[in-house]
């Protein structure tokens, strides 16, 4: 647990703390985040998930076929429970409320935050790109994809002259981002059997090493440029996001006897804070901004505690199952 503190968790508090003095001090921007964000999210992680998993074998893709239900229908479970509870029990909520609550509060910030924690507790690893890997195509290619369809559906309802786009324009727009893309890539490729030249990784390792500071960074000056507003909703949407996610993962991989280390990644993966994409797509449609982000900021703390948590229950779990 001391090992989980001090090299996973106390490097984030470290750097997140730094980018939100810098933040608070004028130095950067919530538009300078954003353009960070971009850089990570576009460049950073793709290279870092693609060099990763292109140095897998097929054996280890066929060996995480249950990591990967279980990561898609797990999250996606998760995903609607938040969405249908932020809806039907808060009466003041619309459904684009419950759509930004669920793209926050059910999905894992895995891009940001995905190698920054899980590479100093389970190591560099192809093992781990790929668990940051199926998340990610799971948030970014299916999560986005449902919560900006059923924004658009309340959206519609409210304003029925307004035009209508695509039921399947937020998914090919997921799809078409490098962080979906790259690692689909390197799977095909994988699955080829093309061999990966020893020579090439280099060209993207440099890259790939500004993917966890910078994304890290970025999320303090995020949240130094936003009013904080705990209220009764921020506060179940991180109830929601760090118990529920984590313990549902760990109840599915124990019933079909997920690999020990593939399930305590994936635990650590769900119970990472909520995803910044949510709250990026929050304010551009100007949908539900304040208490999101709340959430946000109480689960970024909350993580600190359930971190090391999670990962002990689970020991506990695989020694007793």
């Amino acid at each position: 647990m001391m090992h989980v503190i001090l090299y996973a968790i106390v490097p984030i508090i470290v750097v997140m703390l730094a980018g939100y003095i810098s933040g608070k001090k004028g130095a950067f921007t919530g538009e300078d985040a954003k353009k960070f964000n971009k850089v990570v999210l576009d460049y950073a992680l793709p290279a870092a998930l693609f060099v990763s998993i292109v140095q897998a074998s097929r054996e280890m893709l066929a060996r995480d076929i249950k990591l990967t239900l279980i990561s898609l229908v797990g999250i996606m479970l998760c995903f609607m429970i938040v969405y249908w509870v932020f809806k039907y029990c808060f009466k003041k909520n619309t459904g684009a409320d419950a759509a930004v609550s669920a793209l926050i509060s059910g999905s894992p910030t895995i891009g940001f935050l995905g190698f920054a924690v899980l590479e100093p507790i389970f190591g560099t690893n192809p093992s781990v790109a790929l668990v940051v890997a199926i998340v990610g195509i799971v948030v970014n290619a299916v999560g986005i994809p449902v919560g900006l369809s059923l924004m658009n559906a309340s959206l519609a309802k409210e304003n029925p002259q307004a035009k209508r786009d695509s039921a399947w324009k937020p998914v090919l727009h997921a799809l078409a981002q490098p962080v979906a893309w790259a690692p689909i890539l390197a799977v095909i490729w994988v699955l080829v059997g093309i061999p990966w030249p020893d020579w090439a990784s280099p060209s993207f390792d440099l890259i790939k090493g500004a993917n966890a500071s910078m994304a890290v960074f970025s999320a303090g000056i995020t949240l130094s440029a936003i009013k904080i507003q705990i209220n009764w909703q921020a506060v179940l949407g991180s109830i929601m996001k760090m118990v529920m996610m984590p313990a549902v993962i760990l109840i599915m991989g124990l019933i079909f006897k997920m690999d020990p280390l593939n399930l305590k990644m994936l635990v650590v993966a769900a119970a990472l804070p909520p995803a910044f994409s949510g709250i990026i797509i929050a304010d551009e449609y100007d949908t539900y901004v304040a208490t999101g982000t709340s959430s946000l900021t109480l689960s970024v703390i909350l993580f600190i505690g359930f971190c090391p948590l999670w990962i002990w229950i689970t020991d506990m779990c695989l020694a007793h199952f």
